[in-house]
């Protein structure tokens, strides 16, 4: 089991740091709420289930985290700016609970773990907040902070502002937890490709992915596991799983990402049931890995990602041209301005990532009346060390192009013989993890997408058969 990044050892989360970079952004965006302003954030609890004394599955508030690098059910956390102080109040030790769920974590333990001034109990939160001078911000008052509601200030937007813009420019520190869950999904993806003669279903490989992520130590998913196989891949997100694998299917797309100490990984595979890539497949295959290299030919710090996505479309409508979808007597501008590439590329090119899949202040408008972009999740000029996904696809879903397919404008670019030929492969999607450089960018997802590489992957595992198989990681 992986015990995190080398490069971490003996160092602490950053979160002072973070919470004097939030109060950055609060004076850049309103200098007059920055003047003596503090932050309280309670994190998540240990809830029960209705009418049951089994807990829910426990996740961490992402905002508390950013603040404390704590993990514990039932902490809080307050910085006070005129003090530039961070204290992290544990819970009260329970007594009872110790016989259930062994000793807690002690003040001195948590000194030595956490980046904080000072570490305190939750029964020290009331007196401590009456104490503090100037407004004290909060997310929002619920049922972790609602016995301090009246000391605290909630739903401000330029708070939330602050917070979100703070979360979107990673530091060293987050990069490398980012790539350390990326190193454990490379593994999980090759995993599941050399896993064929014992997937027969996509819970299969759901399993298969979830096992191998817990053997490196993660014991969450960042998100649920999309895994489909033949006409489910058109589904952007299939989490279903529970059709068959089999060899008239032909195609499998896994877009799965495990997390390490509440930072995402999010990356998605396609590969051939068999080994073998159909033509039909590989043509389309190929086409979303050139639409993915020509948006990182533009990925740099300024450039806005609204231009590497139209140029995905564009490309998208250059390789359907070729392929004989589209009809060659249109131009790509033609089409392009038709927005007859819509339903064919229905999603985004990429989002932010970060603690959640899809990380804070990417400024989406889905409400924008334009196809093109609706659905693109990031709206804004790249910046060293944002983080996002580089994710194109291709998809041949009866739903996605009835619309398309009905209206006059747009279905005269298609040729339908062709187009009949390609629904069996549902969809393509190919996805990378990529952090912003000064000068250009870092993939840092690396399981291979070579298709032949993957190809080979694949037939290895089928040669050796049911009994062949062993563990990969």
């Amino acid at each position: 089991m992986s015990d995190g990044p080398e490069s971490l050892r003996g160092k602490k989360y950053p979160a002072k740091k973070h919470a004097q970079k939030v109060l950055s952004h609060l004076k850049s965006k309103n200098s007059s709420k920055a003047d003596n302003a503090n932050f309280f954030i309670s994190g998540e609890d240990l809830v029960l289930y209705k009418y049951c004394d089994q807990t829910r599955p426990f996740r961490q508030n992402r905002y508390f985290y950013y603040l404390s690098g704590c993990n514990i059910p039932g902490a809080h956390v307050l910085y006070k700016s005129k003090q530039d102080q961070l204290t992290l109040y544990l819970p009260n030790v329970d007594k009872e609970d110790i016989m259930w769920s062994g000793l807690p974590m002690s003040k001195e333990e948590a000194s030595e773990k956490y980046d904080a001034d000072e570490i305190k109990y939750e029964a020290d939160i009331e007196a401590d907040l009456k104490a503090v001078e100037g407004i004290i911000y909060t997310t929002d008052i619920n049922d972790f902070n609602t016995k301090f509601a009246n000391a605290l200030t909630e739903k401000d937007e330029t708070f939330f502002y602050a917070l979100d813009e703070a979360r979107a420019i990673k530091d060293e520190y987050e990069i490398e937890l980012m790539k350390h869950a990326a190193k454990i999904t490379d593994n999980c993806h090759l995993a599941v490709m050399s896993a064929l003669p014992i997937e027969t279903k996509e819970t299969h490989i759901h399993a298969e992915f979830a096992y191998h992520a817990l053997r490196q130590g993660s014991k969450n998913q960042a998100y649920d596991p999309i895994c489909c196989s033949g006409e489910t891949c058109s589904t952007l997100h299939w989490v279903k799983n529970d059709g068959d694998i089999t060899s008239d299917k032909r195609s499998v797309l896994i877009d799965a990402g495990a997390e390490w100490e509440c930072y995402a990984s999010d990356i998605t595979r396609c590969f051939p049931v068999n080994g073998d890539w159909t033509k039909e497949h590989l043509d389309i295959y190929n086409l979303v890995l050139k639409m993915q290299k020509e948006a990182y030919k533009l990925m740099k710090p300024g450039a806005n990602w609204e231009d590497l996505h139209l140029r995905a479309h564009r490309v998208l409508i250059e390789g359907f041209l070729e392929l004989g979808i589209f009809k060659k007597e249109f131009s790509v501008d033609e089409i392009f301005e038709a927005k007859g590439s819509a339903g064919f590329f229905p999603h985004g090119l990429g989002h932010m990532l970060g603690m959640d899949t899809h990380d804070t202040a990417g400024n989406a408008n889905y409400s924008d009346p334009d196809p093109l972009l609706r659905y693109l999740r990031i709206r804004r000029k790249l910046e060293p060390n944002m983080v996002v996904t580089n994710e194109p696809g291709c998809y041949f879903s009866p739903f996605l192009l009835e619309e398309t397919l009905n209206d006059p404008v747009r279905s005269k670019f298609i040729n339908k013989e062709v187009l009949d030929k390609y629904w069996y492969i549902g969809g393509v999607r190919i996805e990378d993890d990529v952090v912003i450089t000064e000068d250009g960018y870092e993939e840092y997802s690396k399981i291979t997408k070579d298709p032949q590489e993957i190809s080979k992957i694949v037939k290895a595992g089928l040669a050796k058969g049911k009994e062949g198989f062993h563990v990969v990681v």
